[in-house]
C-alpha cells in the first residue's frame, strides 16, 4: 500500500451524508489510511443533529464515529448538487462528486478510477478557465453506476484488442440504485421495471467520454474527444429488478480487430488487466479490478457484490457471440464501485498524482 506523499491526515467532508451514498462513504472513510473525516453536509431538516440521530442507518456495519476540509465527497441528489458543489468548488475546495450534474461539462473529467485516471490531467484548464481561477478547487465526477461497472471491462479489452466498434448492454439494476426510499414496492416486489428514466442514454454517452481520449484544440483548449478516433456505437437497455445491491449487465461486443479474439483470449486479457490505481497504490483499489468466474451460473448479486468489498467487478460467462464477437457477463456493487467507493479511489489518485 502506498503512502500518502506528505504523511499527513487529509481532512475531508461528506455532502449528503445521510443518504445512501452518503452512508456507504461514511463506512468506507471510517478507517480509510489517508482521509479523516471532518465535516458532514445534509438537508435543513438535518441540521444540528447528531449524525446518528439525522441518518436512517441503512448500511450492514455500525455507524461509524467521527472525530478544514481538502476534500469533498459529494453524494447530494442531482437536484440539489449543482450549486452546491459550484459554490464549493468557488472556494478553492476539490469537489469528488457522485452526482449527474457536471459529467457533461467539457472541462470536468467523468472518471472511473479503474479505467481512465489520465483524464484529471483535464484539471488544470477547469481551473484556469473559471472565474476567478482556481489554485485548489476542482470538480471531478464518476459515472453513473451502471456506466461504471461495465466499462471496466471493455476497457480492458480494448488495451488487449484494439478498439471496440459496436456494444450491445442490457442491464439488471438493483433498487439502491434509485436512492432511498427507491422504487415502491407495489411496482418492483415480484416483477422487473423495463424502464429507468434517461438511464440509456446516461450508459451511451458517458462510456465514450470515459474510453475515449483528450485532443488539444487549435485554440489550445482540450477537449474530450469522445472515442472520435475509433467511433464506437453502444445500445443500451436497462432495467430495475428486485434485488437489493448490485447491478447485473449482460454485454456483447464486437472488435475492429479481424479475426476477433477467441473466449480464452478474452479471459486471460481481463485477468491480466491492471489499472494504473493498482500499480501506483492507492489504498482502496481491489486486489483484483476484474475477477473472472469460471462456473457457469456466476456472478450472481446476492454471492459476489461484496468480493473485495465491493470495489472490483466480477465477469463470468465469457463466450462467443453469434451476432457479434463475444459476449459476457459484468456484476458490479452499485454503491461501492459504482458510486463512493469510485469517488473515494478518484481521491487517492489524485493526492498520488499531485492534483490535490
Amino acid at each position: 500500500m502506498s503512502k500518502n506523499p506528505d504523511g499527513k491526515q487529509i481532512k475531508v467532508g461528506i455532502l449528503g451524508a445521510t443518504g445512501t451514498v452518503g452512508q456507504r462513504f461514511a463506512t468506507l472513510l471510517a478507517n480509510h489510511p489517508w482521509f479523516t473525516i471532518h465535516a458532514l453536509g445534509a438537508s435543513p431538516r438535518s441540521a444540528g443533529k447528531p449524525y446518528v440521530q439525522a441518518v436512517m442507518w441503512k448500511q450492514t456495519t455500525p455507524i461509524p464515529h467521527f472525530a478544514d476540509c481538502a476534500i469533498i465527497f459529494s453524494g447530494l441528489d442531482a437536484d440539489a448538487a449543482g450549486d452546491i458543489e459550484s459554490a464549493f468548488r468557488s472556494a478553492d475546495l476539490a469537489i469528488f462528486s457522485n452526482a449527474k450534474n457536471y459529467r457533461r461539462d467539457p472541462s470536468v473529467p467523468l472518471i472511473v478510477p479503474l479505467v481512465n485516471d489520465s483524464h484529471l490531467s483535464i484539471i488544470p484548464q477547469q481551473q484556469s478557465l473559471h472565474s476567478p481561477p482556481l489554485k485548489k478547487g476542482f470538480i471531478v465526477t464518476n459515472a453513473n453506476c451502471s456506466t461504471t461497472g461495465y466499462v471496466i471491462p471493455l476497457r480492458a479489452l480494448e488495451k488487449a484488442f484494439g478498439p471496440i466498434e459496436s456494444c450491445l448492454v442490457t442491464t439488471m439494476q438493483a433498487i439502491s440504485g434509485a436512492g432511498y426510499p427507491g422504487v415502491s414496492s407495489l411496482d418492483i416486489i415480484d416483477n422487473v421495471v423495463p424502464y429507468i428514466s434517461g438511464e440509456e442514454e446516461k450508459m451511451e454517452w458517458e462510456t465514450l467520454k470515459i474510453l475515449g481520449g483528450i485532443a488539444d484544440g487549435d485554440d489550445g483548449i482540450k477537449t474530450f474527444d469522445m472515442h472520435a478516433r475509433h467511433p464506437l456505437r453502444v445500445s443500451a437497455s436497462c432495467n430495475r429488478v428486485p434485488v437489493v445491491d448490485g447491478h447485473t449487465m449482460c454485454v456483447s461486443v464486437r472488435f475492429q480487430q479481424r479475426p476477433p479474439p477467441s473466449p480464452q483470449q478474452v479471459r486471460e486479457a481481463l485477468v491480466a488487466y491492471t489499472p494504473e490505481a493498482q500499480s501506483i497504490g492507492c489504498p482502496s483499489v481491489p486486489v483484483h479490478a476484474i475477477f473472472v468466474h469460471e462456473e457457469p451460473d456466476r456472478p450472481q448479486p446476492r454471492l459476489d457484490r461484496y468480493y473485495q468489498d465491493g470495489a472490483g467487478v466480477s465477469v463470468g460467462r465469457v463466450r462467443q457471440c453469434p451476432v457479434l464477437d463475444i459476449k459476457f457477463v459484468v456484476l458490479a456493487n452499485n454503491v461501492s464501485i459504482g458510486a463512493a467507493t469510485s469517488s473515494i479511489i478518484n481521491a487517492e489518485l489524485a493526492v498520488l498524482k499531485g492534483v490535490v
